[in-house]
This record gives C-alpha cells, structure tokens and sequence, in this order.
C-alpha cells in the first residue's frame, strides 16, 4: 500500500521506522515547518523530517495542511492511506478526502477516554492504573473516528509522562503497522466510540503544572509524574521558582503543607498527608540538581513553598 505518513516530533519515530520497515511503501512524509532552536535560535528539521532525509523520503512541511499547493501535491503522490502520529495540525476535510482507505491516527490513550493533546500526562495525573494506545480513523472531530485496534499498558508506580510515552510509542508503532496490513487485506475490524463514556486530555500549561502542596501526597506525585519532561511540576520559594522532577513519599508526617525542611541529605515538603522527599530539582535557568545541593546552596530560604489553593 502507498502511503503518507504525518508526523512531526521524536514520539512519531518509532511508527515511522516500523512504517519504513514494513511491506507498505512510504511516499512522502508531511511534517511541521522547521522550529527555532537552541541558543543560537537556528531553524532545524523536525525528528521526522530528519529521519525522512535519511532516507530519502520526500518532506512535505505546509504551513498549514490546508494550502493549496500541498493539498495539490498530496493528489499527485495520490497515497492509499495516511497513517499520522502527532502531527501537530488539525487535518480538514479537503485533505480526509484525498487518500482511499482516508487518515488513521495513532493516539496513546484507550478511547475514548482521554481525547486530545496530553493523552499521556493526563492519565498519569487522574491515577490510571492502565492506559494503552488507539489506531482510529481521522475524522474533523477530536479524536472521535471509529477505532481500528486497541493495546493497553500498565502504568507503573515509577512512570512519568516521558517514560510511559516511550513504551506507547513504541508498541503503538506495530499496532498501527498491524492496523495497516489489515486495511490492505480488506478484513480490518471497526469499533464505534462511546461518546458517555469520553474524558478530555487538553494541553497542559504552565499554570497547570504549578504544584498545590495542601493535597495529598499521592496526588502530588502523580501531578509531578504526569508534568515530567514537560511542562515540568513547578513551586515558588520566596521569589525563588523551582522545578520539581519526581520525588519520593515518606511514611510519617512531620510538616505542614508547603513547609519545606531542609536535611543535609534531604530536602522534605509538607502535604495535606506525608511528607514527601525532593529529588532532583532543576531551579529556574539553572541545570537539574539533588534537592539537599540545591538547599545547601540557598542563603536564609523561607520556610514554605508557595502554591495556589484549590478551589
């Protein structure tokens, strides 16, 4: 099958590889145009676009996926199907229309639950046990299509949203090629969501990820592993922003929400239940660091983290 695959950061490498290595021809690949990056804000490829080059993959990079000229483009490599994984555009109608078998999405999240940008974190955060990933067909709606194939996976105590995304993206890319065989073949099963049974999973902001010490331990854990790579859990002491990579729940309670104790070989937060033990915090435009480097470091810090207070 002739296909073109849409996708734009490293989370999209894993199905594109197994896509390169499958019996399908991939034809083109539709990407974000180049970003800014690093100190000297350069413009460079995106991952996939990359690996593409390597290849010698053709690089399609729309401002947006409804101009014209790539709409024109895309009728002329005229694919079979159009697998996309994070992407990073919404895909409209005139473009849903172009391919035969039409789009099919990778999403990491059983759905319907979890429809939208941050699949990962957010079930993370919620305190899922299992999570997993879905092949759909596309359609104009947030991530509404029929599903095609379902993996689940465990969500491990120790997970972040960068870690379990990682396995996702890797199990997920022999599910969409599994998915792929079977539209070819012409014996692919399809499964209507559950529109009762949806959950959102809106983009986390800045705002989002700040930490709120007055809840239990457990949901700060949870709030800090979801946030991790990205956007990263963050608190304030004093005038001092910091970020928090995940950390460690203590048995006993020694201190009030907020209230930060600062060991020698430990630095211990307050919460609404135990205390819970800092890891490697990363204060603001420094690089990560032990929590007790961090406090040893600090001239006369004040006794609490600052937090909003939910409603």
């Amino acid at each position: 099958m002739r296909i073109v695959f849409a996708g734009t950061p490293e989370t999209a490498l894993p199905s594109l590889r197994a896509l390169i290595a499958s019996r399908h021809e991939v034809a083109a690949v539709v990407t974000r145009p180049d970003a800014r990056a690093g100190r000297g804000r350069t413009l460079v490829d995106s991952p996939v676009a990359q690996l593409a080059t390597e290849h010698g993959i053709e690089v399609l990079k729309p401002a947006k996926p409804s101009d014209p000229e790539f709409l024109g483009r895309l009728r002329e490599i005229a694919p079979d199907c159009c697998p996309i994984v994070a992407y990073g555009a919404l895909i409209r109608r005139e473009a849903l229309d172009v391919p035969q078998y039409g789009w099919v999405n990778l999403h990491f999240s059983v759905l319907p639950s979890w429809r939208g940008a941050a699949p990962v974190q957010r079930s993370i955060m919620a305190g899922d046990e299992v999570t997993g990933a879905s092949v759909f067909s596309l359609t104009e709606g947030l991530d509404e299509g029929p599903v095609l194939g379902v993996i689940t996976e465990r969500i491990r105590p120790e997970d972040t949203a960068g870690t379990l995304l990682s396995r996702l993206a890797d199990e997920g890319a022999r599910l969409l090629v599994d998915a792929l065989d079977h539209i070819e073949d012409g014996d692919i099963g399809v499964q209507q969501q559950d529109d009762e049974l949806v959950s959102l999973a809106p983009k986390l902001t800045t705002d989002d990820a700040r930490i709120t010490w007055n809840r239990p331990a457990f949901a700060i854990d949870r709030h800090v592993r979801g946030c991790t790579p990205a956007p990263g859990a963050w608190t304030e002491l004093g005038d001092l922003r910091v970020k928090i990579e995940p950390l460690t729940i203590a048995e006993e309670s020694t201190l009030a929400p907020g209230q930060v104790q600062f060991g020698k070989r430990e630095v211990r937060v307050g919460t609404a239940t135990t205390d819970v033990v800092l890891g490697t915090v990363v204060p603001h435009g420094k690089k990560p660091m032990a929590a007790a480097d961090w406090g040893r470091g600090l001239a006369d810090p004040p006794g609490s983290f600052s937090g909003p207070v939910p409603a």
